[in-house]
């Protein structure tokens, strides 16, 4: 049931942009009345429109973005959840085989995980295998990496990706501490 007090995005179903229009047109430190000179549209019109007392058409909405440089459909965005952080201490993780094992993204993604292997000279992980890609890129040390027939000899910046669900295997070569960066990328369900 509609009510005079309904909030101004549940009335007639309208979709309320007056807040990022707002938050965009200060973020870019400019006036109501310099969008208004830069769009064509009045100052007053602007401002309802901020308080979501007017509902615009596309093509107005297209032409406050024209004004602000920034996509229209930037406007029609609701609450954008806040990034998630993991602070290096915090990092869940491991030790295994090859060395520590720490999980850069905290495990907080359903579609990729984003690994850091730091290990000792000889350190090694023994063959095994997952599904998904993995990238790698060497961080400091040597690596010598094998799957199947194949074995590569890795520096730092050197990057390597293979198929995780083939069986593979990677070892610290050298007589130094070596750091690998891992992006699996978990295939979908």
């Amino acid at each position: 049931m509609q009510t005079e007090h309904a909030r101004p995005e549940e009335r007639r179903g309208r979709i309320a942009v007056g807040s990022q229009i707002r938050r965009w047109r200060t973020s870019r430190g400019r006036t109501l009345s310099q969008v208004a000179t830069s769009s064509g549209l009045n100052v007053g019109y602007l401002s309802q429109i901020e308080n979501d007392k007017a509902s615009p058409s596309l093509a107005v909405l297209g032409l406050i973005a024209d004004a602000l440089d920034v996509p229209p459909a930037w406007f029609l965005m609701g609450d954008v959840p806040a990034p998630l952080v993991v602070r290096a201490p915090e990092r869940p993780g491991t030790d295994g085989p090859l060395g520590r094992i720490e999980y850069v993204d905290g495990r907080g993604s359903r579609d990729v995980a984003i690994i850091e292997g730091v290990a000792k000279p000889g350190g090694r992980v023994g063959m095994h295998a997952h599904p998904g890609d993995e990238h790698h890129v060497v961080l400091r040390g040597r690596f010598r990496m094998t799957q199947g027939e194949h074995t590569v000899e890795l520096g730092p910046g050197d990057y390597l990706r293979w198929d995780g669900s083939v069986p593979h295997d990677a070892e610290v070569i050298g007589d130094e501490e070596a750091a690998l960066l891992i992006v699996r990328i978990r295939p979908r369900d």
